[in-house]
């Protein structure tokens, strides 16, 4: 009987109807941490002006990754055909270094001439890890010595035993129209990285 004291005692049914309209009517109380919970037309407008300044200070930054990406692909693939220059001499072994443009990437296969059944393998280890370039920066062409410029599907460039490279000049671009050139010379193996767009050279230019 306790819990009903609460209610307040009425005279007759026409009091007893006022009071129960008048709790009926009366307003929910919400919480103070509920009623302040959402953001205000000034807080959201502040927000969204930080969010542009952070973009436009960090834009500049973003765009400057691709020559980053292109400079790096450059190296990477220049610091490759060195040691399979080295190895090929060391091992006495052919190795052959393929584009694929349609895959815009590269792979590297052996062939080792005393074996019994002589016959290009893929490489082993760090340096037959076949490479895909990122996105953003690809294999434009790539021109051999005596196979000529191809654009489309693979191409390769052997390493002989004997310290010879074939003369090799590939393009590698960006989306943002940045161009290097790497070019292998024959003799020295040395990879030269340019930036820009050079033409290969002329027949019969090496030896």
């Amino acid at each position: 009987m306790a819990r009903y004291a609460k209610f307040p005692r009425v005279a007759n049914e026409s009091a007893a109807r006022s009071v129960v309209q008048s709790l009926m009517t009366r307003p929910a109380r919400l919480p103070a941490a509920i009623a302040d919970a959402g953001f205000t037309l000034l807080e959201l407008a502040v927000v969204m002006f930080l969010m542009g300044l952070i973009m436009m200070i960090a834009m500049p930054y973003f765009g400057s990754l691709q020559p980053a990406q292109l400079r790096s692909e450059s190296r990477r693939l220049a610091s490759r055909a060195n040691y399979l220059y080295q190895e090929a001499g060391a091992q006495k072994v052919l190795i052959r270094l393929t584009f694929d443009l349609d895959y815009n990437g590269y792979f590297v296969t052996r062939l080792d001439p005393f074996a019994i059944r002589p016959a290009f393998m893929p490489e082993g280890g760090p340096a037959g890890v076949r490479v895909r370039l990122p996105v953003g920066v690809r294999i434009r062409d790539v021109w051999v010595e005596g196979i000529g410029t191809l654009t489309r599907g693979q191409i390769s460039t052997q390493f002989y035993p004997s310290g010879y490279v074939d003369a090799t000049m590939l393009h590698l671009v960006d989306d943002q129209g940045e161009v290097f050139t790497i070019a292998f010379d024959p003799f020295t193996g040395r990879v030269s990285i340019r930036n820009g767009d050079l033409a290969p050279p002329r027949r019969g230019a090496f030896g």
